[in-house]
């Protein structure tokens, strides 16, 4: 699967798997069906209702033609409903979500990737472009990831069994409480889940500073560490 390496603002490098280009184009495809299932049904609506004002069905049938995309994207975070129905999202290439301006610059470059060709500028541009951005994209600094799902792990796997021959890396960790570790779970949760590190890397700037940690381990492997090392401590 094609990823991208997306650099945080606390300078941690995070792999994100980009969305298919398969998978782009059937969201794009349900987001078209969509829109014009929607306004089949509000004309038929219109038609029967005598609604003889042309500019009531100009703004009608235009609003959900024009602004479909953007208004998902803004309320949806990132996803219209073919987006979450194929499990992607847009987000910064920071790692952070992106604006309402980020959705709105996709938004207006989308008259050139899909108003001429066909919509082959923004497939070629996605194919190619080794972050999986179309012209939106590159003028807003997004892309598209595939939210990957994950199988539960349940509470035995990740308090993971203290073993008899193990050497903590931290022995700081037996000053943490039960309350601590299972934050530090939900945050590993999220960032595996979503795709959203920012809890994962809050939690980890807190620890670090409570327990006076000083280490270059990634965020992760730190966590899933102190879990281990808080087990064996705790279970002798």
């Amino acid at each position: 699967m094609q990823t991208i390496q997306v650099r945080t603002t606390q300078n941690v490098f995070i792999q994100y798997p980009l969305a298919s280009v398969g998978d782009r184009i059937l969201a794009y495809l349900f987001d078209r069906v969509v829109v014009i299932a929607f306004m089949i049904a509000l004309g038929t609506f219109l038609y029967y209702t005598n609604a003889r004002n042309e500019w009531i069905w100009i703004a009608l049938l235009g609003f959900p033609y024009l602004f479909y995309s953007v208004f998902f994207e803004i309320f949806m975070n990132g996803q219209t409903l073919g987006k979450y129905l194929l499990k992607i999202r847009v987000i910064r290439l920071n790692g952070t979500p992106a604006t309402i301006g980020d959705y709105v610059l996709r938004w207006v470059f989308a008259i050139i990737d899909f108003g001429f060709l066909g919509g082959a500028i923004a497939l070629i541009l996605v194919a190619a472009g080794g972050k999986g951005q179309r012209l939106g994209d590159l003028v807003a600094g997004t892309t598209v990831i595939k939210l990957v799902e994950q199988k539960e792990i349940t509470a035995e796997q990740v308090f993971v069994t203290a073993e008899t021959e193990y050497q903590p890396t931290f022995t700081q960790a037996v000053q943490l409480n039960e309350r601590d570790i299972e934050l530090i779970q939900r945050a590993l949760e999220v960032n595996r889940d979503t795709g959203n590190a920012a809890p994962m890397l809050a939690v980890t700037e807190k620890v670090k500073t409570q327990l006076g940690i000083q280490t270059d381990l990634p965020p992760i492997k730190l966590l899933y560490t102190l879990i281990k090392d808080f087990n064996h401590l705790t279970s002798r």
